[in-house]
């Protein structure tokens, strides 16, 4: 059976990560999904960002979380990958469901109690993406609050640290229907526990055609990787 492809943060190996460009290159590759990340601006907007600070990814600096909407999108989100990219600009959410139809895991990034959890299901909801739509998160707090606010959303726990029978009991605490795992958290008896309990299993990050190979062999459903093109056109260019 073949593995469910996941763009991470877009085509990201080829494409400057988050950006639309990332994602329109995942969708014409034949990802299955992609994944964002997501937090929330100053004024309260939801956009498209992994790192809580704004240097390695854009020209701008300090925090996301302290900058307006406005002001982010002032910013050069692609010189720093390639100076083909320069001006490519960092997306919101919405703009993202509105480019790409494919599904989308949205992990969700909070500060604290701050909201996003609500202001990123209003955004699905709003562009009647909830059926394509992944939630998942690191933080148990935001998956609580996210599971509260929609029990018809699809929730999936992110992990990479400590038991994974811990995993397990949080993805039955808000009903998630999957665990990610990083890469090397998916040994024999992590994988038997999900199993168990009857959540499918995606890995992070994979970026090597024999790495994946294995992993689909030990039971992993899907696989989240910078380079989809590697394992959707084995061969092929980028």
């Amino acid at each position: 059976m073949s593995p469910l492809v996941i763009a991470h943060r877009g085509a990201s190996g080829t494409r400057p990560e988050n950006t639309l460009a990332a994602f329109a290159r995942a969708a014409a590759l034949g990802a299955h999904m992609i994944e964002l990340d997501v937090q929330l601006t100053r004024d309260g907007e939801v956009v498209v960002m992994h790192d809580w600070t704004l240097e390695r990814t854009t020209d701008g600096a300090g925090a996301v979380c302290d900058r307006t909407l406005a002001e982010i999108r002032r910013l050069d989100a692609g010189a720093w990958f390639g100076p083909a990219f320069r001006g490519t600009r960092v997306p919101t959410l919405g703009e993202v469901l509105a480019a790409v139809g494919l599904p989308v895991n949205v992990e969700l990034k909070p500060v604290g109690d701050d909201g996003l959890e609500a202001c990123a299901l209003a955004v699905v909801e709003s562009a009647s993406a909830l059926a394509r739509v992944v939630f998942s998160s690191f933080d148990a707090g935001a998956l609580e609050r996210l599971r509260a606010r929609a029990a018809g959303a699809t929730l999936a726990v992110l992990w990479d640290a400590g038991p994974v029978a811990d995993a397990v009991a949080r993805a039955r605490c808000v009903g998630a229907r999957a665990l990610h795992l990083r890469k090397d958290r998916t040994t024999p008896d992590a994988l038997a526990a999900a199993a168990a309990a009857g959540l499918p299993v995606r890995a992070w990050t994979v970026n090597e055609r024999g790495e994946m190979d294995r992993l689909v062999a030990a039971g992993v459903e899907g696989i989240f990787t910078d380079f989809p093109e590697r394992f959707l056109h084995p061969g092929g260019g980028q």
